[in-house]
């Protein structure tokens, strides 16, 4: 099953500001710029070409604050697991969207493979983590933001080992974001 991580981070490699914000995104950059050509950075097309996306439990609750209404879901029909040793159940307002899942990683993508899935989205950066720890993340797209903030939750946590990115793509978009796509070499 081919694995992909899709976020952004501050210019500075952060997620989240140490107490989890992310009101960061929505206010780096330019705010006047012509974004008709691209509003979404990719990210549709890129929800368009997975079938299922794995996260950790603090991005699912991430998720839960925002509270999105179903007309506005990001994330369409597809199958989401949220890894947690600690809940069984989703919040309220993501029951029905996202399925709970304690135990080994390597297990889960394997039955989700053998039920026929070919592409998951990997969210939150513990759980990004741990998949490339595993050798499990095929391709990564960072969108870095026009902003500084110093300190925060870092995109990458401690890796086992040395990680080589290769076939580099990158945009520039008129709001100064950047993203860069990368395909991950284990060798």
């Amino acid at each position: 099953m081919k694995c992909s991580v899709y976020i952004a981070t501050s210019a500075d490699g952060y997620i989240a500001t140490p107490t989890g914000g992310v009101d960061w995104l929505h206010t780096a950059g330019k705010s006047d710029a012509d974004m008709s050509k691209n509003p979404d950075m990719g990210f549709a097309k890129f929800i368009n070409s997975v079938d299922c996306m794995i996260m950790g439990r603090k991005c699912m609750e991430v998720i839960s604050s925002f509270d999105i209404p179903t007309e506005e879901w990001p994330y369409g029909d597809i199958k989401i697991y949220a890894l947690s040793n600690s809940l069984t159940e989703p919040p309220a307002n993501l029951a029905g969207k996202v399925e709970m899942y304690a135990g080994d990683i390597q297990t889960l993508v394997k039955r989700l493979s053998e039920q026929g899935l070919k592409h998951a989205y990997i969210d939150g950066g513990a759980t990004i983590t741990s998949f490339i720890n595993l050798k499990l993340i095929t391709e990564m797209t960072i969108t870095r933001a026009p902003v500084l903030l110093g300190a925060g939750i870092a995109l990458f946590g401690n890796l086992d080992h040395n990680i080589k990115l290769e076939n580099a793509e990158s945009v520039t978009f008129p709001n100064d974001f950047i993203q860069i796509k990368y395909r991950v070499n284990y060798a």
